[in-house]
């Protein structure tokens, strides 16, 4: 009651209103002294402007340093009371503790201080709970192992480091673990989690249900067997819920892609009461009607002009009197063709949104409205990076991936602020990268729709010069290809190059196939090629397959030629219900030279490169030359290969989303000297967004199963670029 007199004290210096005074001994009266006490000192914060915060102190913290938390505080010394933030503090303090591992946190505030001004928070923190045991009781069908599997709580956090006990962990692994009974055929499981130091998983798995008939309803369009084709359920068999839900995506997309934009389908299960363990499971369709489309208007684009985003649009038949492929373009939006779109004009999004004609007597049609948020589509790009292949190197790049060759700039300011050459869907890159081991200079053009169809026009320009521990090699090229795209995936190509290769720097000893090329070697090259592109993604693949096959005829100082195939294949091999997706990923490349081609145009494996062979050096698998100019020659310096086969398989598994996913990997291989070389390893993938897609970064360990005396071999390796 001293506080308390003291505040009535305060309350007459400061000549309150008596009526209000009389009021507030009334609420004494019927409320009582402690409460009112809180609400009167609420009322002076709230009436007071004099009223601040003198100081803000904390008691007992131990874990944090009292500067660490006045940082989560959202107020200060100097800002008047607020009771709500003040509150609002203790919350925000326990949470910092509880995720430390403190669950018994308790936090309050000394009130004697707020009379003077002062913000004190008495802490006490509790014992910390070291996580020392995990257990699984009641599971009989469902291995442990498999548990354990799914959970991300466990002893060790790092080598060493303990784990501590934090409610948000444990409830995070509740859910894993129901959605892996869900997941599995158990609808009735109770799962529950008791402990901190010792957590104990309670489990009640219940039954495993079974199908006893599958279901369709509402399909007029497609028969019954044609949308239950490919359906990994069936009757009799376990229900598996997921596989459920991903065939109920596969029939929605037999619907979308011929024009069904409003289609819908909705799976469901109904117990049965003479066999309790059996369950009913229904696809329930709604069909809509199907759509042609009708006009289409292309909206925001102030740069970039109308016929990129038709050309684009047209390639994929997605133009009028075609059937509206929602497959591609959904109404709710994040399909395949506004990406494809995105990535031809650099826009920092893309929307394509069905509506209804303005004229009447169209119900068969529906418009579609392409919306355009353009964003920055030019970009310098300074810096210094670093490759496990190339070393160190810093980096000059200016690009601009929606370049217009005819708009050129009326003032200085305009190129280097880049308000102009953009707006056609042309792309211009030019890259400056001196290094410590390579240099590249580099000026590209690409005109995706040369003459308005889908063929790709490439003119390109460069010097590249490496230094080999035997040998520099000096490289000027200009080169030249089209491409025609087909609408059944297929394309085929027609390229030219004109090259120079300076072979300098020799060393004493280097074999006499290094030797025999000193100097400049002018080479002429024409390439055919075809291949097939059927994979579902441009980015970020998880299946379908893309395949090629090409040869080079070369003339000039040398006369050779270079046969090459490869093929790419990609499968999901499992899907959560999050949509995301564990990929299995194979490739094989094969390749030979004819009529001895000299050797900086033969074969090298080893690296990350296309031809890649993780956990050895860059070019560390090769053939090599015999030295020269020393009384004891050895087979020393790679002189490269005349053919080489290479088969590698990589297993993807997402950890976060889809940004985040470990590697596991098998490489294997081999050239026209040595055993079959093989390696196995791992690493994280971090998918970085980029304005024309995700690129990813890749970290990455391998140890060679197999490998040849002369092999020169590395574990760690990093790039960023290209998928697998």
């Amino acid at each position: 009651m001293g506080e308390f007199s003291n505040v009535i004290k305060n309350m007459k210096n400061k000549k309150i209103n008596r009526i209000v005074f009389l009021l507030i001994c009334v609420l004494i009266t019927f409320v009582g002294c402690k409460s009112t006490e809180d609400i009167l000192i609420k009322n002076l914060n709230s009436s007071n402007s004099e009223n601040i915060i003198r100081s803000i102190d904390f008691v007992n913290n131990k874990e944090f340093s009292d500067k660490d938390l006045k940082k989560k505080l959202d107020f200060k010394v100097g800002d008047r009371f607020d009771t709500i933030l003040m509150e609002s503090g203790q919350f925000v303090i326990s949470e910092a503790y509880r995720k430390k591992g403190y669950a018994e946190i308790e936090i309050s505030i000394d009130k004697d201080e707020l009379i003077e001004g002062k913000v004190v928070y008495i802490i006490n923190e509790g014992p910390r709970f070291k996580i020392k045991t995990i257990k699984f009781v009641g599971n009989k069908i469902i291995k442990t192992s498999d548990l354990k599997t799914a959970i991300k709580t466990s002893t060790r956090k790092i080598l060493f480091w303990p784990n501590y006990y934090t409610e948000e962990k444990i409830e995070a692994d509740l859910e894993r673990l129901r959605n892996v009974y869900y997941e599995r055929g158990f609808l009735n499981y109770d799962i529950q989690a008791l402990g901190r130091s010792n957590i104990t998983f309670l489990i009640d798995e219940g039954p495993q249900y079974k199908i006893a008939d599958i279901n369709i309803a509402n399909n007029s369009y497609f028969s019954d067997e044609t949308l239950l084709e490919g359906l990994e359920l069936k009757k009799g068999g376990v229900f598996y819920p997921l596989k459920a839900q991903i065939h109920a995506r596969k029939i929605l997309r037999k619907y979308r892609e011929i024009g069904f934009v409003k289609a819908n389908v909705e799976t469901d299960y109904n117990f049965i009461d003479s066999d309790p363990n059996s369950i009913i499971l229904d696809f329930s369709l709604e069909e809509g009607r199907q759509f042609r489309i009708g006009k289409i208007d292309i909206t925001g684009n102030e740069q970039t002009q109308d016929k990129v985003v038709r050309q684009v649009l047209n390639e994929y038949d997605f133009a009028p009197g075609q059937l509206y492929n929602a497959n591609m373009a959904p109404a709710q939006g994040g399909g395949e063709l506004e990406q494809r779109v995105r990535a031809a004009t650099l826009a920092e999004d893309v929307t394509i949104t069905p509506v209804l004609p303005d004229e009447e007597g169209n119900e068969e049609r529906l418009d579609a409205v392409v919306n355009l948020d353009e964003g920055l589509t030019g970009m310098w790009n300074p810096g210094v990076a670093f490759g496990s292949d190339n070393g160190f190197y810093g980096q000059l790049i200016w690009s601009q991936r929606n370049f217009d060759i005819t708009d050129w700039p009326e003032s200085f300011g305009e190129f280097i602020t880049m308000q102009s050459f953009k707006g056609a869907g042309q792309q211009l890159y030019i890259e400056l990268r001196p290094g410590v081991e390579v240099s590249t200079y580099l000026v590209e053009f690409t005109e995706p729709f040369f003459q308005g169809k889908p063929t790709s026009l490439n003119v390109s320009g460069q010097s590249w010069e490496r230094w080999f521990i035997s040998h520099d090699e000096k490289k000027k090229k200009a080169a030249f290809s089209l491409t025609n795209r087909y609408k059944n995936h297929w394309r085929t190509s027609l390229g030219f190059r004109a090259e120079n290769v300076n072979v300098g720097g020799i060393d004493y000893d280097a074999p006499l196939e290094i030797w025999e090329y000193k100097g400049n070697n002018l080479l002429l090259g024409s390439r055919i090629g075809i291949g097939k592109d059927v994979t579902n993604d441009p980015y970020i693949p998880t299946s379908g397959y893309d395949v090629s096959l090409g040869y080079e005829q070369v003339t000039g100082d040398s006369d050779f030629g270079i046969l090459e195939g490869s093929g790419t294949w990609y499968n999901t091999l499992y899907e959560d219900f999050r949509e995301r997706k564990v990929v299995l990923a194979t490739k094989i490349l094969a390749g030979t030279t004819f009529s001895n081609a000299p050797f900086f145009e033969k074969y090298y494996a080893g690296g990350i490169g296309n031809y890649g062979l993780r956990g050895f050096e860059y070019r560390g698998v090769s053939t090599r030359g015999l030295q020269t100019n020393v009384l004891n020659p050895e087979y020393k310096d790679p002189i490269g290969s005349e053919w080489i086969f290479l088969a590698n398989t990589e297993l993807t598994v997402p950890l976060i989303n889809d940004n985040v996913s470990m590697l596991f990997f098998l490489d294997s291989g081999a050239i026209d000297s040595g055993p079959y070389r093989a390696s196995i390893g791992g690493g994280i993938q971090v998918m970085v967004p980029q304005f024309f897609g995700p690129v990813p970064i890749r970290f990455t360990l391998a140890a060679p199963l197999n490998k040849d005396d002369n092999d020169e071999t590395q574990a760690f390796s990093f790039f960023m670029g290209k998928m697998f």
